[in-house]
């Protein structure tokens, strides 16, 4: 008997179609009367015709940081501190409004200039777990370069990647670390400057860590680091798990190494410009939305993204509210167009 062999993957899977994602906004957009003033707030102070951002030159907010600011955005970083205060999620947000502009997210760290850091596949993107997040694998036996500070562009690079890829109702990532074939740790200090940049920068952003084949070096390791996880994260990080089995992924979207029906092999010059290619018309996509709906402080990434979902969308009125609002406003200058011309 001839057992076929799998076909071999070289490229990114695209962003799946889970249908009961559409049924209904998630459940974070709806707060209660006290979240929702604090929220108001919030947005209240971003809206502002005068705002400006704290002690920066030329502080008037930039059409990508509005898009940024949107309302899960907001809602994201109130959950973060604990709806302590409408003020201190406003710190918050200020604070990575300023480390977005000065690390360089939106014109330093481009693919060219994260590509070196690559090319070994240490860091991929592939398949979706069973709620519709990213998998972002990080392999660290492939590490071929020295801790230095493009490491950290390329880990911030590729966050933003997942997160162009997110569905509708999707907000954060599944994370995958292999420590297989004796993958030497980072630094204390690298490991330090990546907590920091992911709990301050990309909070709410990481649904599930599962972390297989830890040999008794990383795991005294994580303990050693486990001081400065903040405690929500830690309890995400799961150590071996059977991730089918345990129902956290379907074959078709998980990697072999991980037990699933994907043979995965990560050739750079086939994977890279797929990816780039699909997160830079999914972002396009996304802002060309965004400007239909208003291109304001506050926009729904919801509705955004529904509206760009067309081969998704169920019949239910709540999802397709962003495609409507773009439908009118289309209408509306159509009609204008006429009078015009008849005129």
């Amino acid at each position: 008997m001839t057992v076929e062999k799998a076909e071999v993957i070289h490229e990114p899977l695209p962003v799946p179609d889970i249908p009961e994602k559409l049924a209904q906004p998630p459940s974070q957009l709806t707060l209660s009367p006290e979240h929702q003033k604090m929220y108001d707030g919030v947005l209240a102070h971003f809206q502002s015709e005068e705002y400006a951002l704290p002690k920066v030159e030329q502080g008037e907010l930039r059409e990508e940081e509005k898009f940024w600011l949107s309302c899960e955005c907001m809602l994201r970083y109130l959950r973060a501190t604990k709806w302590s205060s409408t003020k201190a999620a406003i710190k918050r947000l200020e604070e990575t409004l300023v480390w977005r502009r000065e690390y360089g997210v939106y014109d330093l760290i481009t693919a060219e200039h994260v590509e070196p850091e690559a090319v070994t596949g240490k860091m991929f993107l592939f398949g979706y777990d069973v709620d519709g997040r990213p998998a972002l694998y990080m392999r660290p036996s492939r590490q071929n370069t020295e801790e230095s500070i493009v490491q950290m562009h390329y880990l911030t690079w590729i966050f933003e990647r997942a997160i162009d890829l997110m569905g509708p109702g999707v907000e954060n990532i599944a994370l995958m670390v292999d420590f297989a074939d004796k993958a030497k740790n980072p630094s204390l200090a690298q490991t330090r400057n990546t907590l920091n940049i992911m709990q301050n920068h990309y909070p709410e952003r990481l649904g599930r860590a599962f972390i297989t084949n830890v040999p008794f070096l990383v795991n005294a390791f994580f303990k050693v680091i486990s001081p400065f996880i903040d405690p929500v994260s830690r309890e995400k990080m799961h150590f071996n798990p059977q991730c089918v089995k345990e129902g956290l992924f379907t074959p078709d979207q998980l990697v072999s190494e991980w037990n699933g029906d994907c043979v995965f092999e990560y050739q750079h010059d086939r994977y890279w410009p797929v990816l780039i290619r699909m997160c830079t018309e999914r972002r396009e996509k996304m802002m060309a939305t965004w400007r239909e709906l208003g291109g304001e402080v506050g926009l729904k990434e919801w509705d955004v993204k529904c509206a760009i979902e067309v081969n998704t969308r169920p019949g239910d009125d709540m999802c397709k509210s962003a495609e409507r609002e773009v439908e009118v406003e289309v209408e509306v200058e159509a009609n204008v167009e006429v009078d015009v011309e008849a005129y």
